[in-house]
C-alpha cells in the first residue's frame, strides 16, 4: 500500500511538473536574480565579505593554534605508545612465521 502511494505520488509529481515546465523554472529564476541583484541584498552581502575579511587572520591564528594542539597531542600518545610497548607491559604477539616458497 505505501509503495503504491509513494508511486501515484511520483506519478502526480512528474505530471505537475512537466505542465509548469520551463516556464516556471524561468519564473522563478527571475525572481531569484531580482532578489540577488536587490541594492539591499548587495549590502548584506558586502557586509558580510567585509567582515570575514576582517575576521580571516584572527580564524586563521587559532586554526593554527588548534593544528598544533592536536599535533602535541598526536605525539605524546606515539612517544606514550612507544615507552609502554619497549617497557614490556603492551601486548606481545609472537613473530610472524616466514613465507613459504
Amino acid at each position: 500500500m505505501k509503495r503504491l502511494m509513494f508511486i501515484a505520488g511520483v506519478a502526480i509529481g512528474y505530471v505537475l511538473g512537466a505542465r509548469d515546465g520551463r516556464g516556471r523554472y524561468e519564473q522563478i529564476k527571475s525572481q531569484a536574480d531580482s532578489l540577488w541583484h536587490d541594492p539591499r541584498v548587495q549590502e548584506k552581502v558586502h557586509t558580510a565579505s567585509a567582515t570575514v575579511k576582517e575576521k580571516a587572520p584572527e580564524v586563521q591564528a587559532k586554526l593554527a593554534e588548534a593544528a598544533g594542539q592536536a599535533k602535541d597531542a598526536a605525539m605524546d600518545k606515539v612517544s606514550q605508545h612507544k615507552d609502554d610497548s619497549s617497557s614490556g607491559s603492551g601486548t606481545t604477539y609472537p613473530p610472524a612465521p616466514p613465507p613459504s616458497n
